[in-house]
């Protein structure tokens, strides 16, 4: 039996893909990236926003349609979407064989081998049950770099979000599963690790009673062939001192930070119930760049929540031109069903919303150009993306480039190098988002 697998949606969803495919693989099935030589395709689903849910039944939709012509025996469902619509998806696309919920990823191959067998197979599990460890993984993202889920779900309950509904309760994983987990991936030639969660920041408070996050990367820092540690999904108000100096004094750790703020007026953070304020969020800023003068901070904003005013998004829009960013996403508000914020007066027009996306955008694409300009003459660390088709031209990535959401060094050279390599650069040119450069002297160090 082949299996196809598609999976959608965040990188923490890409985590459980790969652990649903270790598994299946450990159980004697084999894999195909071409959906139309396969016997079953499992979908890994997100529904965090409307276009998110839009794509995984569009996607579901059209393997359907493959199901109903008899070219698939099984459509599996997993994930997200899978969670929050169990009752509905079997009702609105009967194609679907296979349902498997957000905490039940350890029993992907029994849900396969029973559909198999000729009936339908719905497995959950209670979404705040503890996650499940030892599974085998297979690493998708090229083999150089991983994704490391140290945590399930959240206790934020944010009034837009529907993850605590799908996901749980805030959970971490133990450090030592994770350690394995971790020394497992370097033993594969992943060379970067980049921790996710719901929200980093707090991991270990569950279960060894404080914040734990640097613990954890000092240990992890430990293993042998891991060059690179890099954070994603910090919340601002947790960001903590011992963290900060394990940011600024442990080699390994990239001086980059994920920091979603999504808003900066008072007004509108207390309705997206967020736990932080302006003053806060501008004194953890400082902080952090004080500390660490070359840290590369990353945020994202939400435009046109209920309720977010003239002077709201004026502020916001001058916040971003003040702090400058060096990585910026900006989303519209998705009013998302049986969330507080669908219900809050005050919602705004999908074109208004897009209005004040746009606007943002182009304040961060001055911005970032103002950055990348002054990274002209400077060395730089980088590791091998690929190489350019016909072109003696590698494409990199800095300590300020996150895969897939950032940019990219392009370095000129006809030296050899494999993905996952490291090489010393100088930048040479620059545009919005992406650098230029060439190699330098190998025993000089980087800046």
């Amino acid at each position: 039996m082949k299996i196809s697998f598609v999976s959608l949606g965040c990188d923490k969803n890409l985590v459980d893909s790969e652990m649903m495919t270790g598994e299946l693989a450990r159980a004697g099935y084999e894999f195909t990236d071409d959906e139309t030589q396969a016997d079953i395709v499992v979908v890994n689903t997100c529904c965090f926003i409307s276009d998110a849910k839009e794509e995984s039944i569009q996607t579901l939709l059209e393997l359907g349609e493959l199901r109903k012509q008899g070219k698939l025996k099984i459509l599996a469902a997993c994930g997200c979407l899978a969670e929050r619509y169990k009752d509905e998806i079997l009702k609105e696309i009967p194609e679907i064989d296979v349902c498997v919920g957000t905490l039940a990823i350890d029993r992907i191959v029994e849900a396969i081998d029973g559909a198999l067998k000729g009936t339908c197979s719905c497995i959950y599990e209670d979404i705040d049950r503890t996650p499940p460890v030892g599974l085998k993984r297979i690493v998708t993202t090229g083999g150089h770099y991983a994704y490391l889920k140290i945590a399930e779900g959240c206790d934020k309950h944010c009034t837009y979000c529907v993850i605590p509904s799908v996901r749980g309760r805030f959970r971490s994983i133990p450090m030592e599963e994770l350690i394995r987990q971790a020394g497992e991936l370097s033993s594969f030639g992943v060379k970067e690790l980049i921790l996710v969660a719901q929200e980093t920041t707090l991991y270990g408070i569950d279960i060894y009673g404080r914040k734990s996050l640097h613990i954890l990367i000092n240990e992890l820092s430990k293993i042998e062939g891991i060059h690179w540690i890099r954070l994603l999904y910090c919340y601002p108000e947790e960001i903590y001192d011992e963290l900060i100096e394990c940011i600024a004094g442990n080699p390994k750790v990239c001086h980059y930070l994920d920091m979603p703020i999504q808003h900066i007026s008072d007004n509108i953070l207390n309705k997206m119930g967020r736990q932080t304020t302006e003053a806060r969020l501008r004194q953890n800023i400082s902080k952090l760049r004080e500390r660490i003068p070359d840290i590369a901070l990353r945020t994202s904003l939400i435009c046109g929540f209920p309720g977010e005013g003239e002077a709201d998004f004026e502020k916001l829009y001058r916040f971003v031109n003040e702090m400058e960013f060096d990585r910026l996403g900006c989303f519209t508000y998705s009013k998302e069903e049986n969330t507080p914020a669908a219900e809050m007066p005050g919602q705004i027009e999908e074109e208004e919303k897009q209005r004040r996306k746009n606007e943002l955008m182009e304040l961060q694409q001055a911005v970032s150009y103002e950055k990348s300009e002054r990274f002209k003459g400077k060395r730089l660390d980088v590791i091998i993306e690929g190489k350019l088709s016909g072109e003696d031209t590698y494409v990199c990535r800095t300590y300020r480039d996150a895969p897939d959401v950032d940019g990219y060094l392009f370095l000129n050279t006809d030296k050899s190098f494999m993905s996952g390599d490291f090489a010393r650069v100088i930048v040479t040119g620059f545009n919005e988002y992406d650098l230029t450069g060439e190699l330098y002297d190998e025993n000089e160090s980087a800046e």
